[in-house]
Protein backbone atom coordinates (compact mmCIF):
# COMPACT_ATOMS: atom_id res chain seq x y z
CA UNK A 1 0.00 0.00 0.00
CA UNK A 2 3.02 2.28 0.15
CA UNK A 3 2.43 4.04 -3.34
CA UNK A 4 -1.13 4.81 -2.52
CA UNK A 5 0.21 6.11 1.11
CA UNK A 6 2.32 8.05 -1.03
CA UNK A 7 -0.16 9.44 -3.20
CA UNK A 8 -2.50 10.66 -0.31
CA UNK A 9 0.65 12.37 1.32
CA UNK A 10 1.92 13.81 -1.36
CA UNK A 11 -1.49 15.36 -2.59
CA UNK A 12 -2.10 13.13 -5.10
CA UNK A 13 -5.61 12.66 -4.05
CA UNK A 14 -8.26 15.06 -6.10
CA UNK A 15 -11.93 15.56 -6.54
CA UNK A 16 -12.04 14.41 -10.40
CA UNK A 17 -13.35 17.50 -12.53
CA UNK A 18 -16.11 15.82 -14.62
CA UNK A 19 -17.80 12.11 -14.93
CA UNK A 20 -16.27 11.62 -18.16
CA UNK A 21 -13.93 8.49 -18.25
CA UNK A 22 -11.51 9.51 -20.61
CA UNK A 23 -11.57 12.85 -19.13
CA UNK A 24 -10.71 11.19 -15.71
CA UNK A 25 -7.79 8.91 -16.96
CA UNK A 26 -6.26 12.02 -18.67
CA UNK A 27 -6.55 14.42 -15.38
CA UNK A 28 -4.36 11.44 -13.68
CA UNK A 29 -2.19 10.77 -15.79
CA UNK A 30 -1.07 14.46 -16.01
CA UNK A 31 -0.60 14.35 -12.32
CA UNK A 32 1.47 11.32 -12.37
CA UNK A 33 3.47 12.64 -15.67
CA UNK A 34 4.16 15.74 -13.29
CA UNK A 35 5.68 14.35 -10.50
CA UNK A 36 9.56 14.91 -10.48
CA UNK A 37 10.94 11.51 -11.28
CA UNK A 38 8.89 10.92 -13.82
CA UNK A 39 10.50 9.11 -16.74
CA UNK A 40 10.61 11.91 -19.56
CA UNK A 41 9.78 10.98 -23.09
CA UNK A 42 6.72 8.63 -22.04
CA UNK A 43 3.45 9.43 -23.16
CA UNK A 44 1.55 7.90 -20.03
CA UNK A 45 -1.54 9.20 -20.68
CA UNK A 46 -1.97 7.25 -24.07
CA UNK A 47 -0.10 4.05 -22.28
CA UNK A 48 -3.27 4.19 -19.80
CA UNK A 49 -5.57 4.55 -22.60
CA UNK A 50 -4.61 1.42 -24.88
CA UNK A 51 -4.17 -0.86 -21.84
CA UNK A 52 -8.14 0.67 -20.76
CA UNK A 53 -9.30 -0.53 -24.31
CA UNK A 54 -7.39 -3.83 -23.98
CA UNK A 55 -9.10 -4.61 -21.06
CA UNK A 56 -11.76 -2.63 -18.58
CA UNK A 57 -10.13 -1.86 -15.38
CA UNK A 58 -13.17 -1.49 -13.03
CA UNK A 59 -12.77 -3.69 -10.27
CA UNK A 60 -15.94 -3.49 -8.99
CA UNK A 61 -17.96 -2.43 -5.60
CA UNK A 62 -16.83 1.81 -7.44
CA UNK A 63 -13.65 1.42 -8.15
CA UNK A 64 -11.39 0.97 -10.81
CA UNK A 65 -7.36 0.34 -11.34
CA UNK A 66 -6.26 1.82 -14.24
CA UNK A 67 -2.20 1.75 -15.22
CA UNK A 68 -0.15 1.83 -17.16
CA UNK A 69 3.43 -0.30 -17.71
CA UNK A 70 6.52 1.19 -19.05
CA UNK A 71 10.08 -0.65 -19.43
CA UNK A 72 13.04 -0.67 -17.13
CA UNK A 73 13.98 0.29 -13.80
CA UNK A 74 12.21 3.48 -11.40
CA UNK A 75 9.62 3.95 -8.87
CA UNK A 76 6.01 2.90 -8.50
CA UNK A 77 3.63 5.82 -8.80
CA UNK A 78 0.15 6.45 -7.87
CA UNK A 79 -2.30 9.06 -7.90
CA UNK A 80 -6.38 8.67 -6.94
CA UNK A 81 -8.83 10.57 -7.79
CA UNK A 82 -12.72 10.69 -6.24
CA UNK A 83 -15.85 11.52 -8.19
CA UNK A 84 -18.84 12.62 -5.83
CA UNK A 85 -21.39 11.63 -8.58
CA UNK A 86 -19.19 8.31 -10.15
CA UNK A 87 -18.32 7.63 -13.20
CA UNK A 88 -20.15 5.37 -15.93
CA UNK A 89 -16.58 2.90 -16.24
CA UNK A 90 -18.31 -0.04 -17.60
CA UNK A 91 -18.25 -2.32 -14.49
CA UNK A 92 -19.56 -5.64 -14.77
CA UNK A 93 -21.34 -5.36 -11.71
CA UNK A 94 -22.80 -2.10 -13.21
CA UNK A 95 -21.90 0.37 -10.54
CA UNK A 96 -20.63 3.68 -11.29
CA UNK A 97 -17.16 4.17 -10.23
CA UNK A 98 -16.47 6.66 -7.37
CA UNK A 99 -12.84 6.20 -6.72
CA UNK A 100 -9.93 5.86 -9.60
CA UNK A 101 -6.48 4.62 -8.22
CA UNK A 102 -3.98 4.40 -11.19
CA UNK A 103 -0.58 3.35 -11.03
CA UNK A 104 2.22 4.00 -13.19
CA UNK A 105 4.14 0.40 -13.20
CA UNK A 106 7.67 0.21 -14.32
CA UNK A 107 8.44 -3.54 -15.51
CA UNK A 108 11.41 -3.55 -12.40
CA UNK A 109 7.90 -2.84 -10.19
CA UNK A 110 5.67 -5.61 -11.58
CA UNK A 111 5.53 -7.81 -8.75
CA UNK A 112 4.86 -5.11 -5.84
CA UNK A 113 2.17 -3.53 -7.65
CA UNK A 114 0.36 -6.82 -8.32
CA UNK A 115 0.63 -7.40 -4.28
CA UNK A 116 -0.68 -4.16 -3.38
CA UNK A 117 -3.46 -4.17 -5.60
CA UNK A 118 -4.50 -7.70 -4.58
CA UNK A 119 -4.20 -6.63 -1.22
CA UNK A 120 -6.33 -3.19 -2.11
CA UNK A 121 -8.95 -5.59 -3.48
CA UNK A 122 -8.69 -7.97 -0.61
CA UNK A 123 -9.63 -4.99 1.85
CA UNK A 124 -12.22 -3.87 -0.60
CA UNK A 125 -14.15 -7.01 -0.48
CA UNK A 126 -13.85 -7.17 3.34
CA UNK A 127 -14.22 -4.06 4.20
CA UNK A 128 -17.30 -2.82 2.31
CA UNK A 129 -18.43 -0.59 4.33
CA UNK A 130 -14.91 1.46 4.34
CA UNK A 131 -14.99 0.88 0.46
CA UNK A 132 -18.03 2.77 0.11
CA UNK A 133 -17.27 6.21 -1.30
CA UNK A 134 -20.14 7.19 -2.67
CA UNK A 135 -21.87 8.79 0.39
CA UNK A 136 -18.64 10.60 1.23
CA UNK A 137 -19.53 14.34 2.30
CA UNK A 138 -16.40 15.78 1.04
CA UNK A 139 -12.77 15.37 -0.26
CA UNK A 140 -11.38 15.43 3.29
CA UNK A 141 -13.95 12.77 4.07
CA UNK A 142 -13.00 10.60 1.19
CA UNK A 143 -9.78 10.42 2.59
CA UNK A 144 -10.47 9.53 5.84
CA UNK A 145 -12.36 7.12 4.55
CA UNK A 146 -9.80 5.67 2.33
CA UNK A 147 -7.12 5.63 5.12
CA UNK A 148 -9.31 3.72 7.66
CA UNK A 149 -9.61 1.16 4.61
CA UNK A 150 -5.49 0.94 4.46
CA UNK A 151 -5.21 0.83 7.72
CA UNK A 152 -7.69 -2.43 8.11
CA UNK A 153 -5.64 -3.54 4.50
CA UNK A 154 -2.21 -3.55 6.49
CA UNK A 155 -3.10 -4.96 9.37
CA UNK A 156 -5.16 -7.97 7.91
CA UNK A 157 -1.91 -8.85 5.79
CA UNK A 158 -0.25 -9.77 9.65
CA UNK A 159 -0.20 -13.62 9.80
CA UNK A 160 -0.53 -15.44 12.98
CA UNK A 161 3.08 -16.07 13.27
CA UNK A 162 4.16 -12.64 12.92
CA UNK A 163 1.16 -11.57 15.45
CA UNK A 164 2.19 -14.22 17.90
CA UNK A 165 5.54 -11.88 17.28
CA UNK A 166 4.17 -8.80 17.76
CA UNK A 167 2.89 -9.77 21.25
CA UNK A 168 6.13 -11.24 22.14
CA UNK A 169 8.45 -8.31 21.37
CA UNK A 170 5.28 -6.60 23.25
CA UNK A 171 5.96 -8.48 26.54
CA UNK A 172 9.83 -8.01 26.46
CA UNK A 173 9.66 -4.13 25.92
CA UNK A 174 7.07 -3.63 28.41
CA UNK A 175 9.29 -5.57 31.05
CA UNK A 176 9.90 -2.03 32.96
CA UNK A 177 5.99 -2.86 34.05
CA UNK A 178 6.05 -6.50 35.84
CA UNK A 179 7.01 -5.10 39.03
CA UNK A 180 3.16 -3.31 38.83
CA UNK A 181 1.27 -5.73 36.75
CA UNK A 182 0.07 -9.20 37.64
CA UNK A 183 1.29 -11.92 35.18
CA UNK A 184 -2.31 -12.33 34.39
CA UNK A 185 -2.76 -8.47 33.49
CA UNK A 186 0.77 -8.54 31.70
CA UNK A 187 -0.40 -11.53 29.56
CA UNK A 188 -3.40 -9.79 28.47
CA UNK A 189 -1.97 -6.34 27.20
CA UNK A 190 -3.88 -4.31 24.48
CA UNK A 191 -1.57 -4.52 21.88
CA UNK A 192 -2.51 -2.66 18.58
CA UNK A 193 -0.85 -2.69 15.39
CA UNK A 194 0.26 0.45 14.18
CA UNK A 195 1.96 2.28 11.22
CA UNK A 196 3.35 5.93 10.84
CA UNK A 197 4.43 7.75 7.81
CA UNK A 198 7.15 10.19 8.30
CA UNK A 199 8.10 12.73 5.90
CA UNK A 200 10.45 15.96 6.27
CA UNK A 201 8.27 19.27 6.62
CA UNK A 202 4.94 17.23 7.34
CA UNK A 203 2.77 16.35 10.38
CA UNK A 204 3.14 12.01 10.90
CA UNK A 205 0.78 10.58 9.70
CA UNK A 206 -0.20 7.47 11.89
CA UNK A 207 -2.38 4.57 10.47
CA UNK A 208 -4.71 2.04 12.82
CA UNK A 209 -7.87 0.94 13.85
CA UNK A 210 -8.13 2.61 17.07
CA UNK A 211 -9.16 6.27 16.91
CA UNK A 212 -7.73 7.02 20.48
CA UNK A 213 -4.43 6.11 19.43
CA UNK A 214 -4.82 8.08 16.50
CA UNK A 215 -5.69 11.46 18.02
CA UNK A 216 -3.08 10.91 20.82
CA UNK A 217 -0.30 9.80 19.13
CA UNK A 218 -0.38 11.95 16.00
CA UNK A 219 -0.48 14.99 17.76
CA UNK A 220 2.81 14.31 19.77
CA UNK A 221 5.50 17.46 18.26
CA UNK A 222 8.30 14.91 19.21
CA UNK A 223 6.65 11.55 17.45
CA UNK A 224 8.95 12.06 14.91
CA UNK A 225 12.33 12.61 16.46
CA UNK A 226 11.14 9.45 19.30
CA UNK A 227 10.32 7.43 16.48
CA UNK A 228 13.88 7.96 14.74
CA UNK A 229 15.18 7.14 18.72
CA UNK A 230 14.02 3.34 18.13
CA UNK A 231 13.78 3.07 21.60
CA UNK A 232 9.97 2.60 23.12
CA UNK A 233 8.44 5.82 24.24
CA UNK A 234 5.44 6.45 26.41
CA UNK A 235 2.61 9.34 25.28
CA UNK A 236 -0.60 9.72 26.58
CA UNK A 237 -1.81 6.19 28.26
CA UNK A 238 0.41 4.15 25.61
CA UNK A 239 3.92 2.64 25.20
CA UNK A 240 5.17 3.13 21.76
CA UNK A 241 7.29 0.32 20.05
CA UNK A 242 9.05 0.80 17.09
CA UNK A 243 9.54 -2.78 15.67
CA UNK A 244 11.17 -1.38 12.09
CA UNK A 245 11.67 0.96 9.70
CA UNK A 246 11.61 1.14 6.21
CA UNK A 247 13.06 3.80 3.60
CA UNK A 248 11.77 5.27 0.74
CA UNK A 249 13.02 7.82 -1.88
CA UNK A 250 13.74 10.61 -1.49
CA UNK A 251 13.73 11.07 2.38
CA UNK A 252 10.61 9.35 3.60
CA UNK A 253 10.13 6.35 6.29
CA UNK A 254 7.45 4.18 7.05
CA UNK A 255 7.98 2.78 10.59
CA UNK A 256 6.22 -0.36 11.52
CA UNK A 257 5.10 -0.30 15.42
CA UNK A 258 3.05 -1.41 18.46
CA UNK A 259 1.24 0.54 20.67
CA UNK A 260 0.67 -0.74 24.24
CA UNK A 261 -2.32 0.48 25.86
CA UNK A 262 -0.58 0.98 29.41
CA UNK A 263 -3.36 0.31 32.61
CA UNK A 264 -3.93 3.45 34.50
CA UNK A 265 -2.38 2.01 37.37
CA UNK A 266 0.87 1.53 36.06
CA UNK A 267 1.68 5.16 34.66
CA UNK A 268 4.06 6.92 35.82
CA UNK A 269 2.37 10.00 37.58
Amino acid sequence: MKSILDALQEGRFIELPDNDKDGCLQVLATLIEAIPDFRSGVDFAATVANREKAANTAIGMGWACPHGRVPGEGDLFCAIGWSPAGIDYGATDGQRVHIMVMHYIPDSQKNTYLKEISGLAKAIQKNPALGELSTAHSLGDARNRLIDLLTAAIESALPDAKARMIRLEAKQAVSSLAETLPAAALAGLDLIPMTVLVVPGSRPVVLAQDKQVISQVEGAQELASALAARAPFDRAGFRIITRSVSTFQPDRLLYDCIAIRIPAASRKP
